[in-house]
């Protein structure tokens, strides 16, 4: 059997074509990228004086922050802007292949090992199995264990799994315009 890429009413090819978006591997880019979109939305909202959950983010990181509420802006677009590229770029046909698809792999571990460790450490403080020496605010750790932190274990175990199910299916079914070599496997 041949397989043929969907064609369009509009005659154009598309990289991706709307059957081809609908797979675990899209699933899994759309809700990384809503995990890093509420990330994103939160510090940009606290970069224009928004208060909602600030007692989430614990004392100390407040008053670091006091008065400068505007670096949170560019922490906020960051932050954005890796949400939303790995599905756009999967949607594309992966540009760059290479290149594009390491990037992503190196935020995913960053994510994972950056929630992950927060999250556990944070609850074994908050257990008390870990009883940090000058104390800790209560609130805070509450706020990053349950919250923050595997919010971000969220998005980069999400992008892990779109990862690998785009990288079987990209080797699976051969996208147009795609040089079909050994070195493309």
């Amino acid at each position: 059997m041949l397989l043929r890429p969907e064609v369009p009413e509009d005659g154009e090819m598309h990289p991706r074509s709307s059957s081809q978006r609908r797979t675990p591997g899209h699933a899994a880019f759309v809700a990384a990228g809503m995990f890093g979109v509420i990330h994103a939305g939160f510090s940009l909202f606290w970069a224009v004086g928004g208060t909602w959950l600030l007692w989430s983010l614990g004392s100390g990181l407040l008053q670091t922050f006091e008065g400068r509420e505007w670096i949170l802006f560019p922490v906020g677009v960051v932050k954005l802007v890796a949400a939303v590229t790995p599905l756009a770029l999967f949607l594309r046909g992966w540009p760059a292949h290479r290149l594009t698809r390491a990037a992503c792999w190196v935020g995913a571990s960053v994510l994972i090992l950056w929630g992950g460790l927060n999250t556990v450490v944070g609850n074994l403080v908050l257990s008390g199995l870990i009883q940090p020496s000058a104390g800790y605010d209560r609130p805070g750790m509450i706020g990053h264990a349950w919250m923050w932190d595997p919010l971000f274990l969220g998005w980069g175990v999400a992008l892990v799994i779109g990862l690998l199910a785009s990288g079987r299916r990209d080797r699976a079914v051969p996208q147009p315009g795609q040089l079909q070599s050994v070195r493309d496997l």
